[in-house]
C-alpha cells in the first residue's frame, strides 16, 4: 500500500531531482527497489507523475519522473496532512518526554529523601 509519507517522499524527491533512478530513490526511501518501482507506478496510475525518456550523460536511455498539475496539488495536499500528523507524532512525544522527566524527578527526590 502507497502510504501519505512515501507518497509525499516520492512526490518531493522527484520534483527536486526528475531524472531520479528508482534505485537513488529507493535508497532515498530505505525500501526495495521493487516497492518504488510499485510506487512509482501508483503515482503514474493515478495521474500525478508522468515519465518521459531521455539520453543520460553515459549516452544510455533513463526516464525523468515529473509532477502533472494533480501531483503538485497532491503534493501539497499531502504536505499538510504530513505536517499535521508529524506534529501530532511531536506533541505525544513532548508529553511522554516531560512524564519520563517527572518520573527521574521524582525518583531522585524520594532516593535523596531516604539518604
Amino acid at each position: 500500500m502507497l502510504t501519505d509519507e512515501y507518497r509525499y517522499k516520492i512526490l518531493k524527491l522527484v520534483e527536486s531531482k526528475p531524472e531520479v533512478s528508482q534505485r537513488e530513490l529507493a535508497k532515498a526511501l530505505g525500501i526495495s527497489l521493487g516497492k518504488t518501482n510499485y510506487c512509482l507506478k501508483a503515482l503514474i496510475e493515478k495521474g500525478l507523475l508522468k515519465v518521459s525518456n531521455f539520453r543520460n550523460s553515459h549516452n544510455k536511455l533513463a526516464y525523468m519522473y515529473l509532477l502533472t498539475p494533480s501531483g503538485i496539488e497532491e503534493k501539497s495536499a499531502i504536505t499538510l496532512r504530513f505536517l499535521k500528523a508529524k506534529i501530532k507524532e511531536y506533541e505525544m512525544l513532548k508529553q511522554e518526554i516531560e512524564e519520563l522527566y517527572m518520573t527521574i524527578s521524582n525518583v531522585s527526590n524520594d532516593h535523596v529523601e531516604h539518604i
